[in-house]
């Protein structure tokens, strides 16, 4: 068996924090050899293959005019990002109210439809923060006229929601979320409430929201994808009646499939009164690592708002991650039926960044989009494909999220070809080699 010299300037120490294995896929491949001694001669042609399902310009529609209850084009989706309050409900995750409107400006800047701030009646220092962004981002129009809607979301009592309304109503567009839980389980256990008194509940609280002044108002029935299909129907017609503008429908606990998710949307829109009127949404909890794959499918059966968090932070596993929502939105329009959104995808890499700093909740390596190897290419066959076109091994190219890799192919050097590595480059400082 030939003998692997080791050059000790060129190989990581062994410590720690130089383990070979275990940092191996840091080490990039910027070997100083002639390019041809990397590069595919087929490189030099151009390919008639798309590198990825993002490679042509993005959809030149524009985002339709702001109404709170109906949306004028019926394939755009709008994006309603909950990282400043489900988000910063994940254990460990919290912000400063400065980094709370730090964030809130890049949501903007990456062009999500509404920012919901967060919850104000839970502590002065949440109220201030909404406050905050309702005053600042919330009154930032663009040239095209885009500014997002700021959103607080409250428990059905009047207490919440007008809390919520004295923290919002400085937003050019304000919105209340108000809530109250529709299964079972909720019923009988956390609220002790019958049907009729939960329904009476939502009712009145909708209908108060809508007395302070604020005329978009987002209604969620907790839980709904454990809750009876008739009782849901019933009470999503009466918050209706009673002048909610959206209505969310959550799978609170991450328990559906993602079949199983889309025909509650389908159902809901067919057999709801009044569904006509408003905007259906999708809350999607990751329990069961569903959650991208559950909003998908809502907005497939005719959702046309999607809650989501970057890097799909939130309670217990999460949320539904906006840029893979988003992204799956963009490559899956053969699919969906041409749905697009407003979002500029260059700023997710940042945005995301920002949040995982912020929050201090790191991503694992391998996470959709975002994650450290999302990018990165460590099998021979995997490298070989990407030399020759980038497309063979990449759907999405990392310039559409906004990440530019300092190795223009993503390669990197594993421990199955460290030997090769020390081979090549010994020949290279000396000019031959002897095993």
């Amino acid at each position: 068996m030939a003998t692997v010299i080791r050059n000790p300037l060129l190989i990581p120490s062994t410590s720690h924090h130089h383990n070979p294995n275990r940092n191996s896929s840091s080490v990039l491949l910027a070997l100083r050899f002639p390019q041809t001694s990397l590069r595919h001669s087929s490189l030099q042609f151009k390919s008639r293959f798309a590198v990825s399902c993002c490679a042509s310009e993005p959809s030149l529609r524009r985002r339709p005019p702001y109404v709170p209850n109906r949306i004028a084009d019926p394939s755009y989706v709008r994006i309603f990002d909950t990282t400043l309050r489900d988000g910063e409900q994940s254990p460990g995750a919290s912000m400063t109210s400065k980094e709370k409107l730090d964030v809130a400006r890049q949501l903007a800047k990456l062009g999500v439809d509404i920012i919901e701030a967060g919850f104000p009646a839970a502590s002065k220092d949440d109220f201030e923060a909404v406050k905050a962004i309702a005053s600042e981002v919330g009154n930032a129009v663009d040239d095209d006229g885009y500014v997002p809607v700021i959103c607080g979301l409250s428990r059905c009592n009047e207490n919440d929601i007008r809390r919520a309304w004295e923290a919002v109503k400085y937003a050019k567009r304000p919105r209340i979320h108000t809530f109250i839980a529709t299964s079972a389980i909720h019923m009988e256990y956390k609220l002790r409430m019958s049907k009729e008194k939960v329904i009476d509940t939502a009712r009145s609280m909708v209908k108060f929201a809508r007395s302070l002044g604020c005329e978009d108002v987002e209604f969620s029935p907790e839980d709904a994808g454990r809750s009876d299909r008739e009782f849901l129907y019933e009470i999503l017609g009466e918050v209706i009646k009673a002048g909610a503008t959206t209505l969310n429908i959550p799978d609170t606990v991450g328990i559906n499939l993602p079949s199983e998710f889309g025909r509650l949307i389908a159902d809901i829109k067919a057999n709801t009164p009044g569904i006509e009127n408003v905007v259906i949404s999708t809350h999607c909890q990751n329990d069961l690592g569903l959650s991208t794959a559950n909003t998908i499918e809502g907005a497939r059966a005719g959702a046309r708002q999607l809650e989501v968090t970057i890097n799909g932070i939130g309670e217990r596993a999460g949320n539904a991650s906006l840029e893979e929502v988003v992204m799956a939105l963009r490559c899956g329009a053969h699919v969906t039926g041409n749905l697009y959104t407003g979002i500029n995808t260059k700023h997710i890499f940042l945005t995301s960044k920002m949040v995982e700093e912020y929050t201090g909740l790191q991503l694992q390596p391998h996470k959709a989009l975002v994650g450290a190897n999302a990018f990165a290419h460590e099998s021979g066959i995997h490298q070989d494909g990407m030399l020759k076109h980038k497309g063979t091994y990449e759907i999405i190219a990392p310039e559409d999220i906004g990440l530019e890799r300092t190795n223009e192919a993503g390669i990197v050097l594993g421990k199955l070809r460290y030997a090769i590595f020390v081979s090549l480059e010994h020949i290279y400082l000396h000019g031959s080699y002897t095993p």
